[in-house]
């Protein structure tokens, strides 16, 4: 039997990525972005798990963890702490504040659900699904296809990359514009997915620099972008020869079948 998983995180792209994984093992998931709500939720819903940040507007997760285990309604349910700012002690305060277990940043996709069900009961835990994802989430026709990720946020490549691979795709990664060509240039990925702005220069140079290479230049090229969300920069990037321009936060399945319709038939393009 699933069980139902309150994730109370302010971070956008660390919520998609552990609600995602907790999902495709089977959980029901439920979205806090601050302490506040999370308590509220966790009040009306009753779930079956509570995983918190430390780090958040409002309350901090050790506010939540006090409120939480002082309330006699809500003091069993079972509260794991995830923190970006890991500190020698850290573990220990989390702990005496009144979690259960203890989870740094980046979480490890490969590991992550099954570590959160060690604290469920064992009627609870959903199991594995073949390579990680239930059945629906694959891919109609399992073509071996190659996808390079650009992105320089390490929990956005965290995210794309557990939902690809996990849906049968050879995955690539760059945090820099020069990694991803040199990447694209050994390797010719069947489409390539990137954040427009990085560190060393932005998705629109990179889009030009692989539509002004004949080897390169028919591979699909998708904007996936939380920044850059005007209807401006949207054309902008179509008009440069991307497939798409998709803006996060989206749903993991309509973001996957937004990048499977840039395929063509297999052996074409």
């Amino acid at each position: 039997m699933s069980a139902r998983i309150l994730v109370i995180e302010d971070n956008v792209a660390n919520m998609e990525l552990m609600t995602y994984l907790l999902q495709a093992f089977g959980h029901a998931t439920l979205k806090a972005r601050d302490g506040m709500e999370g308590l509220a939720l966790a009040g009306r819903e009753r779930p079956d798990l509570i995983i918190c940040d430390l780090q958040m507007p409002l309350l901090s997760g050790y506010e939540v963890a006090q409120r939480l285990k002082s309330d006699p309604a809500l003091r069993r349910i079972p509260l794991l702490a995830v923190t970006a700012f890991a500190m020698g002690d850290d573990r220990r305060k989390a702990l005496d504040a009144g979690f259960d277990g203890y989870f740094t940043k980046p979480i490890t996709p490969e590991t992550f659900v099954q570590q959160v069900q060690a604290f469920l009961p064992s009627d609870r835990s959903a199991g594995t699904a073949p390579d990680g994802l239930p059945e629906p989430v694959r891919p109609a026709q399992r073509w071996e296809r190659t996808v390079l990720v650009t992105d320089d946020e390490p929990v956005n490549v965290q995210l794309a990359s557990s939902l690809l691979s996990g849906s049968g795709y050879r995955v690539l990664t760059a945090s820099t514009l020069a990694d991803a060509l040199r990447l694209a240039r050994a390797n010719v990925p069947d489409l390539i997915v990137s954040d427009i702005c990085m560190a060393d220069g932005s998705g629109y140079d990179l889009i030009r620099m692989v539509k002004s290479e004949p080897r390169l230049r028919s591979i699909p090229f998708v904007f996936l972008t939380s920044t850059m969300t005007s209807e401006g920069e949207r054309r902008k990037g179509l008009a440069l020869g991307a497939a798409k321009f998709l803006f996060r936060p989206m749903e993991s399945l309509l973001l996957l079948r937004e990048l499977e319709s840039c395929f063509g038939e297999p052996g074409k393009g």
